[in-house]
């Protein structure tokens, strides 16, 4: 089942821990949270930080993300331009962690989209988990997957081939000071991405990559 905050596991005790996505052993240190992964070069934080499903929700309560806010339209203005330019209406959309404020959804549902709402918290429909989709939108998401292999394996399944999966989450560069970084410091914030690790998914997953910046990503379904 697809789910974006899979809870922790059991192994806490274990001495190294396995790359959530690519499954390789994680041996460096990002820092005492975090761990740098040699192979699909993400940063990933350490299981015993994860927080408690009624913690984790309690963060998402505490946001401020009102559909209206002409400044979080702006935000997620880059899913919502690319989804008007290539879809038409009548293709079928799922907004797949839409969270307390479905900005995008709600944007594209006055403009007659067919796009449904998924979020493990405050938009649980299963059956939306069901359908196959042209086009999936994620924003401030992805870093938030225990378990990004099978989030991912997961929302692959749901894509028709040549659909597209829109993500916005914030790329680390090296250039970027991880400690005091903001991303780093969102106790929420579980697995996070570099462009190679982007490149990686699109490698193992097959899928073509449509745009790749530090914000927006969009990934193409080529194959079944």
């Amino acid at each position: 089942m697809v789910q974006y905050s899979l809870k922790k596991q059991s192994n806490h005790q274990n001495q190294y821990m396995i790359c959530t996505l690519c499954s390789s052993e994680l041996t460096n240190r990002k820092d005492a949270y975090y761990y740098d992964c040699d192979i699909c070069k993400a940063i990933v934080k350490d299981k015993k930080y994860y927080l408690a499903a009624n913690e984790e929700k309690a963060i998402y309560e505490t946001h401020n993300n009102d559909v209206n806010d002409i400044r979080y339209q702006n935000f997620t203005s880059p899913i919502t331009n690319y989804v008007i330019k290539n879809f038409l209406p009548e293709h079928k959309g799922l907004d797949f962690g839409s969270g307390t404020g479905p900005v995008i959804s709600s944007m594209l549902m006055e403009m007659s989209y067919d796009i449904v709402q998924y979020d493990p918290f405050f938009a649980p429909n299963q059956n939306t988990l069901n359908d196959t989709y042209d086009y999936i939108v994620s924003c401030e998401v992805f870093e938030h997957f225990y378990n990004p292999k099978i989030e991912i394996d997961g929302l692959t399944a749901l894509l028709k081939i040549n659909g597209v999966l829109l993500i916005m989450t914030m790329l680390y560069n090296d250039q970027i000071e991880f400690n005091k970084w903001n991303y780093r410091r969102d106790a929420t914030h579980v697995f996070i991405y570099r462009r190679e690790t982007i490149e990686y998914i699109a490698r193992t997953k097959k899928f073509e990559i449509d745009v790749l910046t530090d914000r927006f990503v969009v990934l193409r379904r080529v194959h079944y």
